[in-house]
């Protein structure tokens, strides 16, 4: 290789500190990662990047039913394959998400599950796709954002066409269904709502507490509990009092606790990158502190460079707004978020 196109796949990413989030995170026995696309992984740079920073990686889309059976009884996880291979070769872990979701589906799926209230749509399912990675992953998101308050039942379930079909049972059958797939991999449950201090998520965390309680009443295998940390850096802050509180809970319930889908929404505020970069690091550190504090021993971030980020419309882009969300910059600079995730792996 050329010193040139050797420069090139060494992006300036080492600042003043030469190791990555996840040997920084591998020093205090917890984990990094983030959610990683196939067409990321093409991007030799970044791929130099992401080998440098991440010990664990998640699909972001690959994984998702829409792409693994498209058409019905015909599996495709060769995208999957393809990012097990990279994690492999760069002695990365390998988590699965999601198992059973309202949304990315097939078009052929909610008609044949309300059609038929077949439960091999649920168990089949789950039981080709865990055994395909049986001993390759860490942990699995089984079941994904069940709990909808606002919905109006009496036990907070979201109202969706596995729960029309089904009844809560279908949440029963999927960890089941997974923990006889793959009886090593830690199942988790995973949902946002419980991070922030609104009364919205006051209620959103009495809910999950009281799903949880009778789950394992019933003998659901719910092993963890994964929290996506999908957070504002210019809206409702966190409440460390209120998160913390009910992250003991959890624990008290012999759970694990994860952060699953970190990121820090800058739009909203000033156009000057200084300051957003500052509001980001400062509410990406208030969480993942009570996150650690509470248990957390793995952090994700939902992406690791804002490269992939676009503007989500036309007047941000006019104006000059892009986005900066993650760790690392479009040229894989480091940024406060990075130094703000850092320090928060390094507590003890």
């Amino acid at each position: 290789m050329g010193a040139a196109r050797a420069a090139q796949l060494r992006p300036a990413i080492l600042d003043d500190t030469p190791a990555g989030l996840g040997s920084i995170a591998a020093r205090h026995r917890r984990l990094y990662g983030t959610a990683v696309s196939t067409f990321e992984l093409a991007d030799g740079a970044f791929a130099h990047a992401l080998a440098g920073e991440a010990a664990i990686l998640v699909p972001e889309y690959e994984m998702k039913r829409n792409v693994v059976e498209r058409v019905r009884g015909t599996f495709d996880l060769s995208a999957c394959d393809r990012i097990l291979a990279f994690a492999h070769a760069h002695g990365m872990k390998l988590r699965g998400h999601p198992l059973v979701w309202h949304r990315r589906n097939p078009d052929w799926l909610e008609e044949a599950v309300r059609a038929s209230r077949d439960d091999s749509l649920i168990v089949s399912y789950i039981d080709n796709v865990v055994r395909h990675f049986r001993g390759d992953v860490h942990s699995w998101d089984v079941v994904n954002e069940a709990i909808a308050p606002t919905d109006g039942r009496s036990d907070f379930l979201r109202r969706t066409f596995w729960l029309d079909a089904f009844g809560p049972a279908y949440i029963d059958l999927a960890f089941h269904a997974a923990k006889s797939a793959d009886p090593d991999a830690l199942l988790v449950y995973n949902d946002w709502g419980c991070e922030l201090g609104g009364p919205a998520n006051d209620t959103f965390r009495a809910a999950t507490l009281g799903f949880l309680e009778g789950a394992l009443a019933r003998g659901v295998p719910i092993e963890g509990l994964g929290l996506q940390g999908h957070l504002r850096a210019f809206g409702t802050p966190v409440d460390a009092a209120k998160l913390g509180g009910f992250l003991a809970k959890v624990r008290g319930m012999g759970l694990r606790i994860l952060v699953t889908e970190h990121d820090v929404d800058d739009s909203g505020g000033p156009l000057d990158i200084a300051r957003r970069d500052s509001a980001v690091a400062d509410a990406s550190r208030r969480f993942l502190d009570v996150m650690i504090e509470g248990g957390s021993t793995m952090i994700l971030t939902w992406g690791l460079s804002d490269r992939f980020l676009d503007p989500p419309d036309l007047r941000q882009r006019l104006a000059g707004y892009s986005p900066r969300m993650l760790p690392l910059d479009r040229d894989f600079h480091r940024k406060p978020m990075w130094h703000a995730i850092a320090g928060a792996l390094s507590e003890r």
